[in-house]
């Protein structure tokens, strides 16, 4: 058993953050997917995922780091956290890219903030992980560069790697062991879902396809406005998909799948850019392989 990987995620779960095992020397949970699970133990009711199955039941964390030398896994949803990840450009970016920190540093100043001071990690990459406790009343979820380019956060539905944990031979340190603070009001108001309408909204669906593509994008766009929060990306990316084949057709324009999808994802509270992303990779694969329609 490696002991300090066991230390550092008891001492985890002792802060009241749920932990679980990710892979050795890696970033990945460590547990079975949804394909692979047969219905038994913790999922004897259904496939549990990682963040239904995070734990600060010491226990388990021991009998789970018996197994082998994971790395360890905070789900950031469950134990009350919200963590700003300042990451370093890509070995691909330009030499000029600025890195998270200093898109971050930036951000405060730009808005007359002072860098928050509360417990800070580290990351194996040489980049930085800001840990707050997150407010009450309000679920966020994840974000990706909404507050800067390579300035993303991790809320329900994320995980962020703990302390302890090594990944290319370079371990997650703390580097301010000051107290996790409260998210300030306003990096809150900045990651605060968009306001939703009292009542239904209704999605003005354009006639430019057939009647069949027309129907089809309506169903879509309503299935992704009705999508369970953690569930809200992969249904749009879903949609996506469903509706590549019509494009590829030529029964409905790109743009306008693209137009009706966008404005269904943001009404849902996700980010205009994961959006834009999600539905472009969505519809090139669609189109891409999409089958020639089948004639009687």
């Amino acid at each position: 058993m490696n002991t300090h990987l066991l230390t550092a995620a008891l001492d985890a779960a002792e802060r009241g953050w749920h932990v679980f095992p990710l892979r050795p020397g890696a970033k990945p949970p460590a547990l079975h997917g949804e394909q692979s699970c047969r219905r038994t133990g913790d999922c004897t009711t259904g496939h549990r995922k990682w963040e239904q199955r995070a734990t600060t039941d010491p226990d388990r964390i021991r009998q789970a780091w018996a197994a082998g030398p994971f790395n360890i896994g905070i789900a950031t949803g469950p134990s009350g956290l919200v963590v700003v990840d300042l990451d370093l450009p890509k070995s691909n970016s330009s030499a000029d890219t600025p890195s998270g920190v200093t898109t971050f540093k930036a951000l405060c100043e730009r808005t007359g903030q002072a860098a928050p001071s509360t417990y800070r990690v580290r990351t194996a990459s040489g980049g930085e992980h800001l840990y707050f406790t997150a407010p009450s009343g309000v679920r966020l979820a994840n974000s990706a560069g909404r507050l800067g380019s390579l300035v993303d956060t991790r809320a329900w539905g994320g995980y962020v790697v703990a302390t302890g944990s090594i990944v290319h031979d370079s371990t997650y340190n703390v580097v301010d062991p000051a107290p996790v603070v409260q998210l300030p009001a306003w990096l809150l108001d900045a990651l605060k879902p968009a306001q939703r309408t009292a009542q239904p909204l209704r999605l003005a669906i354009p006639k430019h396809g057939s009647r069949a593509a027309d129907t089809a994008l309506a169903r879509e766009a309503a299935a992704i406005k009705a999508a369970e929060e953690g569930r809200r990306e992969a249904q749009l990316f879903q949609s996506a998909r469903s509706l590549g084949r019509f494009v590829a057709w030529g029964d409905i324009p790109r743009h306008v799948v693209e137009e009706a999808f966008q404005s269904a994802g943001e009404s849902t509270g996700l980010p205009a850019s994961q959006c834009r992303s999600t539905l472009r990779s969505a519809l090139n694969w669609s189109i891409r392989t999409c089958r020639p329609r089948q004639t009687t």
